[in-house]
């Protein structure tokens, strides 16, 4: 799959934020019009040495979830862990593992942040910019906002506002079950992505894509 060459990674933190406030601006809020076909899931976790992160992407196939593709990809750690600033330490290894993709999907779910992030650009935005395709953050939990805990039943939803802004919701994906929180990355709508997540989520709190992804990375740094 070919990638967008939007920056060097090689910047100050100081350097990383206002590139994030920056590039924020570019972020598209559009409704999709085609039927979704292939869905991809982004994970990423960390060697045992803790110097290098290891990238999956599970593309899969819908609705049926069938495997249409996976690719990983390894890269040395070179950024150390700032709130806010997660995309600069685990993007490189994501684009690396897309780059690698035959088959092209149509929308990515990233275990992380899209806008709804202080500077309105988590790591679900910045990797919809590179890949320009639509994109949606889907997190375990929250960076920042207000919300009231959604009901109970699976698909039950609750905005989540920051300074009077709507920027995800909170979404139960399973009855009696957490939460997870839902924001734009890039090329969709809010409503976009809380349909694509819940249409994504079968008997699990995550949806397949990023559930499959979690997996795969969750093996291969057994042996890195």
């Amino acid at each position: 799959m070919k990638i967008r060459n939007l920056h060097s990674w090689k910047l100050s933190y100081g350097e990383a934020a206002r590139l994030q406030s920056k590039l924020a601006r570019k972020v598209r809020f559009e409704s999709i019009e085609k039927p979704l076909r292939f869905a991809a899931g982004l994970d990423c976790s960390f060697s045992k040495d803790g110097q290098k992160i290891i990238a999956a992407v599970v593309v899969l196939k819908l609705p049926g979830f069938e495997v249409a593709e996976i690719q990983s990809a390894v890269c040395p750690l070179t950024f150390p862990y700032i709130p806010g600033l997660l995309s600069f330490r685990e993007a490189p290894a994501c684009i690396k593992a897309v780059e690698k993709l035959k088959t092209i999907p149509d929308i990515f779910i990233v275990d992380g942040q899209g806008v709804a992030h202080p500077r309105r650009f988590g790591i679900a935005s910045h990797l919809g910019l590179f890949f320009d395709k639509p994109t949606v953050g889907c997190a375990k939990s929250r960076l920042i906002g207000v919300y009231e805990e959604p009901a109970l039943a699976k698909g039950s939803f609750s905005p989540m506002r920051d300074k009077q802004e709507t920027i995800g919701g909170v979404v139960r994906t399973r009855t009696n079950v957490k939460p997870v929180f839902i924001s734009v990355g890039h090329k969709c709508t809010l409503e976009d992505a809380v349909e694509t997540v819940l249409a994504c989520t079968s008997r699990y709190r995550l949806p397949e894509p990023t559930r499959h992804a979690h997996q795969l990375v969750s093996r291969l740094k057994l042996d890195i």
